[in-house]
């Protein structure tokens, strides 16, 4: 009773309690990392006899304190150093700690090369408590040496090591799940536990280490780990904020051998394998990213715009509509009554020739179909599942004022992600005229313009343009004449022809790095 009203005797305990804590928490790591090589069924019942054997041990130790103060007489000597029984178990033990933190450093950084349908090979329960075993009898003796020159009464001793042992006990599931899911934590454990070989190897051969030393830089590495491990969980943060379906498209696309889609660090763009390492060629890869980008397109970006659209006019002669029809590579068409946005309803072709042949009119009752409408803002996936639904179809897109804007085909969706594929009336939007050069219609696809150029300069998420002359006339912010050019990614954007109030025909040539170094200065 004594010793529970004395002040003194309850500040020693708390102090001692701490610097047990402090003084096993390498002890409590190591033991994780050996757990770790366990089944995992069996980590929990290794961590709990780890620290059941520390406390033990502890205890066993404090009960022959007297003759721990022994351990400190010479017994034989090396030249110039002396050796104690304290020193023979500080050497070995340093020895131990040096040889497994190595190993287990090259472990984890190097790796071992395991095929992926191998089960994981887990170590002996056995190897490990016994490896767990001789880590307590080294770090045993560290915290009851300090318990010994710290605190007098033996009760008190006892006491402050089994509340130690059961508070690490409590932390060693979080701590171990902590550990295991940080590999840096691993690896600078790990270097701790190589330092604090090293100080028990030289303090073992009368080189002391000034304990504060080892617990400055200890503590001067934790702080640095904190800040790394912050700004970790800001950096994860910010990428949670790009949806889930951009950051998969990302990784496939990096797998691929092509360039993020967002905006990343140039170092990880420098990471990237050069093109003849990678293991898809560019028409692979160009298809994949079509069908990534596919679910954030909308049906502007892909449709057929209202100045290339193919209609009939009723008001027309029947004459006139046949010779029409017949020149029409187009099996499905509009029709309207004197202009594109008095639609009437969607007919097939052959069915158009049959009426006029037949009766000189257009049965409207019998041959016509309602069209699809849908805003030119809806997604390409919402247009694409309503075609399925919907065969023979097409979908004419409107804006908010109901003005026609394009028209949208099952063809339209396939060019998105593999390219173009024009009818008998059309040239392709992108023409190769020689080596890194190219002739491109004003209205071609910026997504597509990028694939054949390979660059990742044109398409802007929050852009209201789709097209490679909708990009010209917002970077140049007037209309321009006939030779204005600007210079994007590499690559330079010349305006070869216009006709009337829209771009016609781009020329683009890539920069040469001379050339590029004359335009900066």
């Amino acid at each position: 009773m004594e010793l529970l009203s004395d002040p003194a005797v309850w500040l020693g305990f708390l102090t001692l309690v701490l610097l047990e804590i402090v003084l096993g928490i390498d002890n409590l790591i190591f033991i994780a990392i050996l757990a770790d090589k366990l089944p995992p069924e069996q980590r929990d019942r290794a961590r709990i006899i780890g620290l059941s054997l520390a406390l033990l041990m502890r205890l066993g130790l404090l009960t022959i304190v007297s003759w721990l103060v022994t351990l400190t007489t010479p017994l034989f000597s090396i030249g110039p150093f002396p050796f104690s029984g304290r020193d023979i178990i500080l050497f070995l033990g340093g020895i131990f700690l040096l040889f497994k933190s190595t190993t287990e450093l090259h472990e984890r950084l190097e790796g071992k090369t395991l095929a992926h349908t191998q089960n994981k090979a887990y170590a002996s329960f056995g190897v490990v408590v016994a490896q767990i075993v001789v880590l307590d009898a080294v770090f045993s003796l560290d915290a009851v040496i300090t318990a010994v020159g710290m605190v007098e009464h033996l009760e008190v001793m006892m006491a402050a090591v089994v509340v130690s042992i059961m508070i690490m006990m409590w932390a060693s599931k979080p701590l171990t799940r902590f550990v295991n899911a940080h590999p840096t934590v691993v690896v600078l454990c790990l270097s701790f536990l190589l330092m604090i070989g090293l100080s028990l190897v030289s303090e073992s051969l009368g080189f002391e280490i000034p304990k504060g030393y080892l617990y400055g830089a200890i503590g001067f590495s934790i702080m640095i780990e904190f800040f790394n491990q912050l700004a970790r969980r800001n950096l994860l943060k910010i990428e949670s904020a790009i949806p889930l379906r951009d950051r998969t498209a990302d990784a496939v696309l990096r797998l691929l051998g092509g360039k993020q889609r967002h905006g990343q660090a140039e170092e990880q763009e420098q990471l990237e394998l050069p093109l003849e390492q990678h293991g898809f060629g560019v028409e692979e890869r160009n298809m994949v990213s079509g069908v990534l980008s596919l679910g954030e397109r909308t049906i502007r970006s892909i449709m057929t715009t209202r100045s290339d659209i193919s209609w009939v006019n009723l008001d027309d002669d029947p004459d006139k509509i046949i010779l029409q029809l017949r020149e029409t590579p187009h099996s499905l068409m509009p029709v309207c009554r004197t202009e594109l946005d008095n639609v009437i309803g969607l007919a097939r072709t052959k069915d158009l020739i049959g009426d006029l042949a037949a009766t000189g009119t257009i049965n409207e009752e019998t041959s016509l179909r309602q069209p699809i409408i849908l805003p030119h803002s809806a997604g390409v996936l919402i247009a694409m599942d309503i075609l399925k639904r919907s065969p023979g179809q097409l979908v004419l897109a409107v804006d908010e004022f109901g003005s026609i804007h394009g028209l949208l085909t099952p063809i339209d969706i396939l060019e998105a992600i593999a390219g173009e594929f024009p009818d008998e009336d059309e040239q392709l939007t992108v023409q190769q005229e020689g080596e890194d050069c190219w002739r491109v219609d004003g209205a071609a696809d910026l997504h597509y313009l990028e694939q054949v150029l390979e660059t990742h300069a044109l398409v802007s998420e929050d852009a209201e343009y789709t097209s490679i002359a909708g990009l010209l006339l917002d970077r140049f912010a007037t209309f321009p004449e006939v030779g204005a050019a600007l210079e994007l990614d590499g690559w330079r954007y010349e305006v070869a022809a216009i006709d009337g109030r829209r771009i016609a025909t781009v020329l683009i040539n890539r920069v040469k790095p001379e050339e590029r170094q004359d335009t900066e200065e």
